[in-house]
C-alpha cells in the first residue's frame, strides 16, 4: 500500500486505528453503529463491509469477550482490519472478500448479531469519487437489498440485524427486509434542533414479532447552529464517542 498511514484514536483513546490518510476514513457513522448493538460477553458478531474494522473494535471495547468476524472486498483494508485487532488485542477474524461470495467457512456459520455500515450513495443519483477506497466503501455498488439478504442469512434464530444508514434511504431499507426479519426498530438521529434527521439505525431480530417501532430522535449536537470553537455533542453522544457507551437502549 503507498498511501500514508495514519493512527486515530476513537472512544477517548480506547481504540486506536490506522486508516489511509486520505480515502475513506471511518467517522462517527461507525462508533454510533458500534454503540447500538446490544450484544452479550460471549456472543459471535458478523460486520459485512468493516473496513478497517473500526466499528467491530469500537464494539469489542465496550463487549468483552466477543468473537468477531468482518468481510472487507477491499485488501489494502481488510489488511488494515487485521492489523487494527492486533493493535487492539482483540481477536478479530477478518475475510478479503466480496459480499456476495462469501468463503465456506462463513456460509457454515450463523452469528449472534450481524452489523453493517453500506456504502451510503446511490450512484445513479450522484458522481462517482476520484478515489477508489473511498468510492468502494461510499458509492453504492452492491445493491442494499444484497447486503440485507446476506445479513439475513447469516444471523442465528433470534439474533439481531443492525444497519446504519442515510436517513433518506430508510425506505429502501425497509422495503428490503424479508419476513424473516422482525421486531424491527427504528433510531434517527437529528444534528441539532428543528433540523431533519441525516443518520437512521434499523435493527431487526430474526423471527421477531413485535410491531414496527419509531423511537423519539436521538439529537447530535447542542443549539440550533455551532457558536464555539469546541464541539458541542449532547451529553449521550459525547459519552457513546468519547467513552464507549452504548445509546441508552429503548424500553
Amino acid at each position: 500500500m503507498t498511501e500514508i498511514i495514519t493512527e486515530n484514536e476513537y472512544l477517548g483513546g480506547k481504540v486506536r486505528i490506522r486508516q489511509p490518510q486520505t480515502g475513506y476514513r471511518a467517522g462517527v457513522d461507525a462508533v454510533l453503529l458500534a454503540s447500538a448493538v446490544y450484544a452479550l460477553p460471549g456472543q459471535t458478531v458478523l460486520e459485512l463491509g468493516t473496513g478497517v474494522g473500526t466499528a467491530a473494535l469500537c464494539l469489542a471495547a465496550r463487549v468483552g469477550n466477543l468473537q468477531l468476524c468482518g468481510v472487507e472486498i477491499q485488501q489494502e483494508y481488510a489488511a488494515l482490519a487485521k492489523s487494527n485487532a492486533a493493535l487492539n488485542n482483540s481477536e478479530f477474524e477478518v475475510y478479503r472478500c466480496n459480499l456476495e461470495h462469501l468463503p465456506d467457512p462463513l456460509k457454515q456459520r450463523r452469528f449472534d448479531h450481524v452489523i453493517a455500515n453500506p456504502p451510503y450513495f446511490d450512484r445513479r443519483n450522484g458522481h462517482a469519487a476520484h478515489d477508489v477506497g473511498r468510492e468502494t466503501a461510499m458509492g453504492e455498488q452492491t445493491p442494499l437489498s444484497t447486503w440485507i439478504k446476506v445479513a439475513t442469512k447469516r444471523v442465528a434464530p433470534r439474533g439481531h440485524v443492525t444497519f446504519i444508514h442515510r436517513a433518506e434511504r430508510l425506505g429502501d431499507l425497509l422495503a428490503a427486509m424479508p419476513p424473516t426479519l422482525g421486531s424491527i426498530q427504528v433510531q434517527n438521529f437529528q444534528p441539532r434542533v428543528g433540523r431533519d434527521a441525516h443518520l437512521v439505525i434499523v435493527r431487526a431480530r430474526h423471527s421477531g414479532r413485535a410491531p414496527l417501532r419509531i423511537h423519539a430522535p436521538i439529537l447530535m449536537h447542542e443549539g440550533e447552529e455551532h457558536r464555539t470553537d469546541g464541539e458541542d455533542y449532547t451529553p449521550v453522544i459525547r459519552a457513546v464517542l468519547r467513552e464507549g457507551a452504548a445509546l441508552p437502549m429503548p424500553k
